[in-house]
């Protein structure tokens, strides 16, 4: 049969390379022994790129994370979710992260791609699962962790929730802040019944926090909070990556390696077997010259994640922390031994301290590359040494003046996660789970039925009564 009619022709032109990819696409041409032509087919490159450019066009001009990644991916690492035919803003929540997921062979495809990576693997120590919790990508997550759990029974998962400090804004609206909470509540539950452990990420505001106190950071900018977040994750993640020493070492420059398991045996494995955890960071570290800055080390850690409680006595709090290139005296980085030392000394004149702690230290720093923001004050030297003066007029400095920082960072399992988890709770039961609730419509269009929030209501009471035995929260009661 021929159809007529009218044809809409929707067409755009490519984007066009900023000066850092650019710059990128030059060096390669160089290395593969092409002739320095800046010519392209789109024009789009232009001769002798400055790195004072470059910088300047990555403050003003980013809007994808495509536009600063240098990484050279394989070609199973990325996957389309095609024939979503919306804009990322409504792309929102998790029923419509949940129905794109099953939607054409997407299950499917994307499992044979991870398949791909575990069979490349000898012996797996874990996964380490980064998403923007905020939206529909969550949906997609939770139905993909589910199939994970299914088919890689002794892999274990650590989760990173991570979401941008402009995601967490209030609205107006109250059919939108209706479904923030339960997208919320539903989210994290789903997340964290599929993970070993859990790490909420993303304060209301990292420049306002007290976390960014030698930052400058914009939380408009993603290309600001990313560079934040995945530091810390390099950071907390480090051990995984270090070699386990043997016992006829002598000398060594890191310590405390571990791989994912032992983490979670660490954290999650022990008597109160809560598997979700607060990360606090110092962002740059302190130097450990004196009694004084010992201790500051610890006083400085602080949350990135979000709706923590502060100054909680927890007898049965468990931490693992990793420290890696901070200064001792003057400005030599500090051996292993010393880091050891003074963590020890200033767990001993705390007014508290964890039931147990691990500790993993690596005299190497934190690497700031060309393509890293210009989020540090002007109050943070070359090798990130803490000034005492203002070292430049400007008031932000990136990686063409820092190369390289000290950095802390420390998983907790604690009490102190009580507020987040409460909050969860109590916004599923009242919008969700009571008679009447008005969010109720709203979770069945996401394809929950009763049996199912309530089935999320107990995973996160069960969550709250594993922190605190006499919680009101945590009963079946509404």
């Amino acid at each position: 049969m021929c159809r007529t009619g009218p044809v809409t022709t929707h067409t755009s032109q490519p984007l066009k390379k900023n000066l850092f990819l650019q710059s990128l696409y030059l060096e390669e041409t160089e290395n593969v022994g092409t002739s320095r032509d800046c010519g392209s087919r789109n024009g789009d490159f232009c001769p002798e790129v400055q790195d004072k450019d470059i910088v300047e066009c990555l403050e003003n001009e980013v809007q994808y994370w495509t536009d600063f990644s240098k990484v050279h991916y394989h070609p199973q690492s990325l996957y389309e979710l095609s024939g979503l035919w919306c804009d990322i803003k409504d792309f929102n929540n998790y029923g419509i992260g949940r129905e794109a997921f099953f939607g054409g062979l997407h299950a499917e495809e994307i499992n044979e791609r991870l398949r791909f990576f575990v069979e490349e693997c000898d012996l797996p120590q874990g996964i380490q699962f980064i998403i923007d919790d905020s939206g529909g990508f969550s949906g997609v997550a939770g139905e993909f962790l589910e199939n994970i759990a299914d088919e890689y029974t002794n892999i274990p998962v650590l989760l990173y929730s991570v979401r941008s400090p402009y995601s967490s804004l209030d609205s107006t609206n109250r059919k939108l802040t209706l479904s923030r909470k339960l997208h919320d509540a539903v989210s994290f539950s789903k997340l964290s019944t599929f993970s070993k452990l859990i790490v909420p990420m993303g304060l209301p505001s990292l420049r306002t926090s007290r976390m960014s106190k030698y930052l400058c950071l914009e939380d408009q900018k993603p290309y600001h909070n990313s560079a934040v977040y995945a530091s810390a994750i390099h950071s907390i993640s480090l051990p995984f990556r270090m070699q386990p020493l043997g016992p006829s070492a002598q000398l060594s420059y890191t310590c405390g390696a571990v791989d994912v398991n032992e983490l979670v045996q660490m954290l999650a494995g022990q008597a109160q077997q809560n598997k979700v955890m607060a990360l606090d960071i110092v962002m740059p570290a302190p130097a450990l010259s004196d009694i004084q800055c010992r201790q500051s080390l610890l006083e400085n850690l602080h949350p990135l994640t979000p709706e923590v409680a502060e100054n909680v006595e927890d007898m049965h709090a468990l931490e693992s922390m990793t420290i890696h290139g901070v200064f001792g005296s003057g400005c030599k980085r500090a051996s292993v031994s010393e880091v050891k030392d003074a963590v020890q000394t200033a767990y001993s004149t705390a007014a508290e301290r964890p039931r147990f702690s691990h500790l993993s230290v690596a005299q190497c720093p934190l690497p700031i590359p060309l393509p890293f923001p210009s989020i540090f004050g002007n109050l943070v030297g070359r090798h990130g040494e803490l000034l005492d003066t203002p070292i430049s007029e400007s008031a932000s400095r990136g990686s063409l003046e820092v190369h390289s920082i000290p950095m802390a960072a420390r998983l907790r399992s604690s009490s102190c996660i009580l507020p987040f988890l409460e909050n969860r709770l109590e916004n599923l039961r009242k919008f969700g789970i009571a008679r009447g609730a008005l969010g109720s419509e709203l979770l069945a269009s996401w394809g929950f039925g009763k049996d199912d929030v309530e089935d999320m209501g107990e995973t996160l009471s069960n969550m709250v009564r594993t922190l605190n035995p006499v919680s009101e929260l945590s009963s079946d009661s509404d």
